[in-house]
């Protein structure tokens, strides 16, 4: 059976929607203004893959960029007035290289925003999301990203993540996000793409690939982020980029996938859900889409989109050799 239609257009109102008087009207939206700057770096980037940037005003987007940075801390909040966070300085900062507007944070903005994101840096090459102390595997691979992207990754910072992240690495070849956690397939994206990132990804074996294989779920054929759970529209990308970047990709079902990532779509408003007739959001959405893109960008007319710091491939060949 032929999958369901992509619903380009109602994807691309559906984002658009996300900003309008109407939504900003409902509790939920003032709930989440905690994820703010991340859900619209989501948004841009689904826009993006699907060569509709101009869908947004980019004047807004961007100032509303610029509104969240932190000028005593250093790096981007989630909303303006909020605390600088590791996690969202690096969506401020995607969003202002998918525009190719770095020249917004030049100067003492720049050098902050490096000081904030160094500040971070424990003695075991960990990094923490903030002041408060947690350390995660997102939070190294924010920060070698960030780093990577303002020019100012060193080899220290970068073989200190590399040696903190293989500790995070399980005898399944899955990773967690401290040594002994479970594995899961989101941390094993965020500690893959921080060993491309310091180029040590020559370090895994192949015991990390087939742990992601199993991950796919028949027959639905979508994927989940452990073992014995539901499949997951999302881990569409975590899971497919991370065998990706291994060069481990056509292990998996192509089609299964492609089928189950289509049937997330609400056909009648866009967007896309963690399930077929679940409720959608933005970030399943971003990450459904750039899933179809790693298979198949030309059949449903999409931007390739780079495995490793998920933008463009267009954008990411820009990122400084460092």
């Amino acid at each position: 059976m032929s999958p369901l239609p992509f619903q380009r257009g109602k994807h691309i109102k559906y984002i658009q929607d996300l900003d309008s008087k109407a939504t900003k009207q409902t509790y939920e939206y003032w709930l989440l203004e905690h994820l703010r700057l991340n859900g619209l770096y989501w948004g841009i980037m689904a826009l993006d893959t699907m060569n509709a940037l101009d869908a947004l005003p980019q004047d807004e987007v961007l100032q509303f960029v610029v509104d969240c940075y932190d000028k005593e801390k250093g790096g981007f909040a989630p909303f303006p007035g909020h605390d600088a966070h590791m996690l969202t300085t690096l969506s401020g900062l995607q969003i202002l290289f998918i525009y190719r507007r770095l020249d917004l944070i030049e100067g003492e903005k720049r050098d902050k925003i490096i000081d904030f994101v160094m500040q971070q840096r424990c003695a075991d090459g960990s990094f923490k999301g903030d002041a408060f102390g947690e350390i995660d595997t997102r939070f190294v691979f924010a920060a070698v990203y960030i780093l990577k992207m303002l020019g100012r990754l060193t080899h220290e910072v970068a073989e200190g993540a590399t040696e903190f992240i293989m500790r995070c690495q399980n005898f399944d070849g899955g990773f967690g996000l401290l040594p002994g956690s479970e594995s899961h397939a989101a941390q094993v994206y965020t500690s893959l793409g921080t060993l491309a990132i310091c180029k040590n990804l020559d370090r895994i074996d192949s015991k990390t690939p087939s742990w992601l294989s199993e991950r796919q779920v028949l027959p639905s054929g979508g994927f989940n982020g452990r073992p014995e759970k539901l499949p997951d529209a999302c881990y569409s990308w975590w899971v497919l980029l991370s065998l990706e970047m291994l060069q481990k990709s056509h292990w998996i079902n192509f089609e299964l996938l492609e089928k189950f990532i289509l049937e997330c779509q609400d056909l009648d408003d866009g967007g896309f859900g963690d399930r077929p007739d679940n409720q959608t959001d933005v970030y399943h959405t971003c990450f459904a889409i750039c899933g179809l893109s790693l298979m198949y960008s030309d059949k449903y007319g999409l931007k390739p989109v780079d495995p490793v710091y998920c933008m463009p491939t267009e954008i990411t060949k820009l990122l400084p050799d460092n």
